[in-house]
C-alpha cells in the first residue's frame, strides 16, 4: 500500500483515496472544490488553515489502512 506524503498534490490524494475525504472534512479543509486544491501540495494546504500536517498525514494513512483491511 502507498502511503500519503505531505508532498503529494491534494487532488491526486483525493483522486487515488477518496475515502480521505473524511479526513480532510474533519479538519476543515473543505477546499477541495477551491482552485487551489488543483495545484497545491498538501503541506501547503494544511499550512495556510493552521493545520498539523503530519498528524493529518497519519489519519489519511490510518483511514486508508482501515479500508485496505476490510
Amino acid at each position: 500500500m502507498e502511503k500519503i506524503t505531505k508532498d503529494q498534490g491534494i487532488m491526486d490524494i483525493v483522486t487515488t483515496h477518496p475515502e480521505t475525504l473524511e479526513v480532510f472534512a474533519q479538519y476543515g479543509m473543505g477546499c477541495i472544490g477551491c482552485a487551489a486544491a488543483r495545484f497545491e501540495n498538501l503541506e501547503a494546504g494544511a499550512k495556510v488553515h493552521g493545520i498539523d500536517v503530519d498528524e493529518m498525514v497519519e489519519a489519511m494513512n490510518a483511514i486508508i489502512e482501515k479500508n485496505a483491511g476490510q
